[in-house]
């Protein structure tokens, strides 16, 4: 079935449309601008078409999208909207809160148009979201969660102007050590896509998410001071590169869950896997082909929802520790 990878000119979807040649797999590679979709089509030898999100038509064909093109709040809903209007399944890679929790808004109509929409199938929040299930599913009265993750110190030009575009909604809420499985480390309290995906695939309410983070904690926790100065900040970030295939191989993540009661019960999982970016093209690639494979009802899901809580250990390099 023809798929198809939307975003093909960003750092992701690049590397989501690299690694699914490399498997043999042939997606439509698709964007807002022709210059920027076409060197790497041709490059691949791959089919290409430039349209902006909302447009239905380009998706008439398709069976599966992997929108991989940030900011999400600019694309995911106007994606999602053209896909049920096609009955196009859909990925994204999102982790932006306010984008997850709109998205979900759209469950009922997913399902009656027997659309598959799995959110957040990166490295924003496929481990965290199978760990947090799988530690509910071992306690199942926890009324708490804390999750935290570690390893990324390179980020892409997207991920950045995430940031920055983020930067009116204050940072760091609180300061801790976690215990990771290779060594402990310091991470900064930070709202992240957990909050809505593992409140929709636990029921757990209260929920803290943590991150060792890619910049300096003392500038994430005045980012309000930042705000007015977004604008060219936002047009430093397209300078910024990605971290580059030594780096990716050199790099990798680390992951912890905790799931506790009001009596002082908890349990916890970790993982480690291979440098972020890296799990993010696996687990699009990997998303896609079992959506395609039926494994995944419609809706609108999280990646444990959708593929169940060992999702993650499918993807490469991967390594759950139970009891963390």
């Amino acid at each position: 079935m023809t798929w198809m990878v939307y975003g093909a000119n960003g750092y992701t979807g690049a590397l989501v449309a690299r690694l699914a040649v490399a498997r043999g797999e042939h997606p439509i590679l698709a964007g807002r601008t022709e210059a920027r979709v076409a060197p790497l089509a041709v490059e691949l030898g791959l089919e290409r078409r430039v349209f902006e999100a909302g447009s239905a038509a380009p998706l008439a064909d398709v069976a599966v999208v992997a929108n991989c093109a940030g900011p999400f709040a600019a694309t995911a809903a106007p994606m999602l909207e053209a896909c049920l209007a096609t009955g196009t399944h859909y990925v994204d890679v999102c982790g932006e809160v306010e984008v997850l929790e709109s998205m979900f808004g759209m469950d009922g109509r997913a399902a009656d148009a027997g659309v598959v929409a799995v959110v957040a199938a990166g490295f924003d929040v496929v481990p965290r979201d199978c760990l947090a299930v799988m530690a509910v599913a071992a306690l199942p009265d926890a009324t708490r969660l804390e999750i935290a993750f570690g390893g990324l110190t390179r980020v892409s030009p997207g991920t950045l102007r995430t940031w920055v575009d983020a930067l009116p909604l204050g940072g760091v809420v609180r300061i801790r050590r976690v215990p990771f499985p290779r060594r402990e480390r310091r991470v900064a309290g930070v709202p992240m896509g957990d909050l809505i995906t593992a409140y929709r695939s636990t029921g757990i309410a209260s929920i803290t998410t943590y991150a060792q983070l890619p910049v300096p904690a003392a500038l994430v926790r005045w980012q309000r001071l930042l705000a007015p100065f977004r604008r060219p900040l936002r047009a430093l970030t397209a300078r910024v590169p990605g971290p580059g295939e030594r780096t990716r191989a050199r790099l990798g993540v680390e992951v912890w869950v905790e799931a506790s009661t009001d009596d002082g019960r908890a349990v916890a999982m970790a993982m480690t896997g291979p440098e972020g970016y890296q799990l993010t093209a696996d687990a699009v690639v990997r998303a896609v082909a079992a959506i395609q494979a039926g494994r995944a009802r419609p809706g609108v899901l999280s990646p444990a929802m959708a593929f169940g809580p060992g999702f993650v250990a499918e993807l490469d390099g991967v390594r759950v520790f139970k009891d963390a």
